[in-house]
């Protein structure tokens, strides 16, 4: 089966219909955790069988659950696995009647399966919790549901549900179900899930004010910047529509090469805006980790997370882990190159856009560059361009003195769109400092020498 994860497109939701979807869902299984229990005890039940318990009826306007149940789409198990992976978090007392006593041993129903989860007070129900609802001592249903919670299956394919397989060898259905957090957030604020920078996911969104037109590149860059945006728009289509599926990994890899200050990150941020994607920038140096395994499992839940919330992934300075593989002569080495090749599978099969960004093409392993769709060379920017950046840098309500030839300042000197940003905020620090409303010609120029300098240049 295939694992790419299903896109559900973000509508920004009016949260009433998602909560009404929702009740109904919750109002249903409730419904078969009753049911589930009355018939392993023997009690007076309305049904023989919790298969007869129809969910109820959904439709696309009903909200995010309702798009991600009806997109997957999901059957009748998986939807209650589903639906009950979703208990605690909205209406945990619904759990309740599995911390009922077994009065033949005086302790809970081991059948029930369910953990007491850290700073939840209630019942955590497990994937034994749900093979009891859908198949109570019936071993060939319960292999039923196992095969429904493997890797491959919907459920976690899709990223709708984690399921941690670090856990002792206790089995999976001992495993607590987890709601994938992407999908946590669309279903409970209707909002895209945005974690936060920490040590567990060395990630931060980029975001800019800036909008495409202000894009500043060469006419051939930014065409192969339009390619990225293209694949975007339409990917959908090619790989669906068009059956290139069959014949073509999805996702789009590209490598963004070229001086510092020439527009990578920037332009990465407005391919997010553009095309209403979120996008992240990993920080490589919380990322490698000294422990070995550790860069494998920092990085699998930047992918994951990634994954499912149609994210761009944005690799800066990636060359200080993404170059060249060195020759093994020691364990240091052996796990270096064992991340690096991780690495290139993770990139190879993220089903979104990829973007590693490097100061040198060089310095980039020759392994990666089967794996990319583009690599897109960012120059320095040319006179025209540099005039350009200049005037948009120096707004209307910057008044520049009347020497101030913005012209020959593009023309004389050979600087970047970081680095006319960085004058800007210098020579017009020195107007403020002055109590001065007019930025000098002398402002600027002293400003074009730091940047200078800075490279080990002389004006």
């Amino acid at each position: 089966m295939n694992d790419t994860p299903i896109p559900i497109p973000f509508v920004s939701e009016v949260l009433p219909q998602n909560a009404a979807a929702l009740e109904r869902e919750l109002v249903w299984i409730a419904t078969l955790i009753d049911a589930s229990i009355r018939l392993h005890l023997g009690q007076e039940c309305v049904v023989q069988d919790v298969g007869e318990l129809a969910p109820p009826a959904l439709d696309a306007d009903g909200g995010a659950y309702a798009r991600a149940v009806l997109a997957h789409p999901l059957n009748f198990e998986e939807r209650a696995i589903l639906a009950l992976a979703l208990v605690p978090h909205l209406r945990p007392h619904l759990l309740d009647p599995f911390l009922a006593l077994n009065p033949n041993i005086e302790r809970g129903f081991t059948e029930f399966g369910g953990v007491l989860a850290s700073g939840h007070g209630g019942f955590w129900p497990t994937v034994e919790t749900a093979s009891f609802i859908l198949a109570g001592e019936d071993l060939e249903r319960r292999f039923g549901v196992q095969a429904l919670l493997d890797p491959d299956a919907v459920l976690r394919a899709g990223r709708l549900l984690q399921l941690d397989d670090t856990l002792p060898a206790q089995g999976i259905f001992s495993t607590p179900l987890a709601l994938g957090k992407e999908y946590l957030a669309r279903f409970t604020t209707g909002d895209r899930l945005k974690p936060a920078f920490s040590s567990v996911f060395p990630a931060r969104r980029l975001t800019t004010r800036l909008e495409w037109a202000d894009l500043v590149l060469p006419a051939a860059t930014l065409d192969e910047v339009e390619e990225i945006r293209a694949w975007i728009d339409h990917e959908h289509t090619l790989m669906h529509d068009w059956g290139l599926g069959r014949r073509i990994k999805p996702g789009f890899r590209s490598l963004f090469y070229g001086p510092p200050g020439t527009g990578k990150t920037l332009t990465a941020s407005l391919l997010g805006k553009a095309t209403g994607m979120d996008v992240y920038r990993v920080d490589l140096s919380l990322v490698v980790s000294k422990w070995v395994g550790e860069t494998e499992k920092n990085l699998a839940n930047v992918f994951d997370q990634a994954d499912a919330g149609g994210w761009i992934l944005f690799f800066d300075e990636a060359d200080a882990l993404f170059g060249k593989r060195t020759q093994t002569s020691n364990s240091s080495d052996r796990n270096g190159n064992q991340e690096v090749s991780y690495l290139l599978q993770r990139i190879e099969d993220c089903p979104g856009v990829v973007i590693l960004a490097s100061n040198l093409k060089g310095n980039m392993d020759d392994a990666f560059a089967r794996r990319f769709q583009s690599m897109i060379y960012f120059p320095m920017p040319g006179p025209q361009e540099r005039l350009r950046l200049w005037r948009d840098a120096f707004s209307d309500r910057s008044r520049l003195d009347p020497s101030i030839d913005l012209a020959r300042l593009a023309e004389q000197y050979e600087v970047t769109g970081g680095a006319i940003i960085n004058v800007l905020r210098y020579s017009a620090l020195m107007a403020v400092r002055r109590s001065a409303s007019v930025i000098q010609l002398t402002d600027v120029t002293e400003g074009i020498r730091r940047e200078f300098r800075k490279e080990g240049k002389v004006v």
